[in-house]
């Protein structure tokens, strides 16, 4: 192995040793991919700016949940203000024009900000994931936000270390350097065990833990949906009999049954008002008439279900979402991570060169496209994104004088 990234290296030194003096681009081409990728790196910019923005101005976006959210912009933004623009020049002239050592800096943020938006993707589908798997517990500790600072911090440290120790003292450790000056490459661009491993930690593991998330929530809506179908089914069979005891303790053990499969912060104030209603009809079972021992438990019946029903809606929002992140990241991450095996594995000779800058840009796209599928989702960041783009509109106004007549 060391002996084909030795050959991948000279052969790299020997075509690059004489200089391509013809351009790289012809002018209206140049023009044009210029404009392109201006134009996302200010967008990549502008909606995760808004993001951060956001959360700074609006003091009710502050818990749990959305701090992974803040984590996520700030390294996309990260790479539509230092990655893209620095890497613009360099595409359109190919040649690094900025020193070996802001090559080497721009290199270790380039590979950070996108392994920890990554990994930040995943943090979110696991946060959504246990607020519909476990919405008591998780209710219970959306206030405390300490776990989920560690959480973050845990991602970019896990994050350098993936590729930047590599990166800083690759060529020291081997002894020499492939990278020619004009060039700007990671010294491991040719190693494709490496890249493997990388990749298996970049890519991989987190595109099948977000599956995971988004199949297990979705089996678990499945399976809320037809308990409460069949919770329903039993209620009406028992409204359907005459109201002797036993039936009004059956059909009350039916509602509460549902709202135990399905668990919300109002469950326990509305399982002791159901027990408290039960308790009265047992009571005055025989001096009441068939509309009164009926309606009070019908009612609380139907309020629990319209909950239940609140709650399945809201989670099946959730599963949309996430399974809209896996689709997204894996049509942006999975080309690249892909190609970039396969290029080293065989020096780049059996991967066009063009195709993968593509897939290198497809891999900054997720940056761009990131604030409009996570916060711009939510109804919080939306309210907040109004009152920043549109303040007039929220301006409170003065009442209105009454006009005697």
């Amino acid at each position: 192995m060391d002996n084909m990234y030795s050959e991948c290296a000279e052969g790299q030194n020997m075509t690059s040793s004489t200089p391509n003096l013809e351009p790289k681009f012809t002018l209206v081409v140049l023009v044009l991919l210029a404009v392109l990728m201006v134009l996302i790196a200010l967008i990549t910019v502008l909606g995760n700016g808004l993001v951060v923005l956001a959360f700074l101005v609006n003091k009710d976006l502050r818990h749990r949940s959305n701090y992974l959210f803040l984590n996520l912009a700030i390294s996309d933004f990260l790479v539509g203000a230092f990655c893209i623009p620095l890497y613009i020049p360099y595409f359109l002239t190919g040649k690094w024009m900025f020193g070996r050592l802001l090559c080497k800096l721009w290199l270790v943020v380039d590979y950070l900000m996108c392994t920890a938006s990554a990994f930040s993707i995943v943090l979110i589908s696991y946060d959504r994931f246990l607020s519909v798997t476990k919405a008591v517990t998780y209710r219970i500790q959306q206030g405390m936000t300490s776990k989920t600072v560690v959480k973050m911090v845990a991602v970019w440290v896990f994050a350098f270390l993936i590729y930047g120790p590599a990166i800083l003292i690759w060529d020291r450790v081997a002894g020499y350097s492939i990278i020619l000056d004009g060039e700007c490459n990671a010294e491991f661009y040719y190693n494709w065990y490496f890249l493997l491993c990388a990749s298996a930690f970049e890519f991989f593991t987190p595109c099948i833990s977000v599956a995971y998330f988004n199949m297990h929530i979705y089996r678990d809506i499945q399976k809320r949906k037809r308990n409460r179908l069949q919770s329903t089914v039993n209620i009406s069979k028992q409204v359907s009999v005459p109201p002797t005891e036993k039936n009004v303790l059956m059909a009350d053990h039916c509602s509460l049954k549902e709202d135990v499969s399905s668990p919300d912060s109002e469950t326990e104030d509305s399982l002791s008002t159901s027990r408290t209603q039960v308790q009265s009809v047992v009571t005055d079972g025989s001096h009441q008439s068939r509309g009164y021992s009926i309606t009070p438990d019908n009612d609380q019946s139907v309020a629990l279900r319209a909950k239940t029903r609140s709650k399945l809606n809201r989670d099946k929002k959730i599963a949309k979402s996430l399974a809209i992140i896996v689709c997204v990241f894996a049509i942006c991450w999975a080309p690249y991570s892909l190609l970039m095996i396969i290029r080293a594995a065989c020096c780049g000779e059996c991967v066009n060169e063009f195709l993968y800058e593509i897939t290198f840009w497809l891999l900054w796209l997720n940056s761009s496209v990131n604030p409009f599928l996570y916060p711009l989702c939510h109804a919080g960041f939306r309210k907040a994104f109004m009152k920043i783009l549109c303040p007039k509109r929220f301006v409170i106004q003065p009442p209105a004088l009454a006009v005697s007549s």
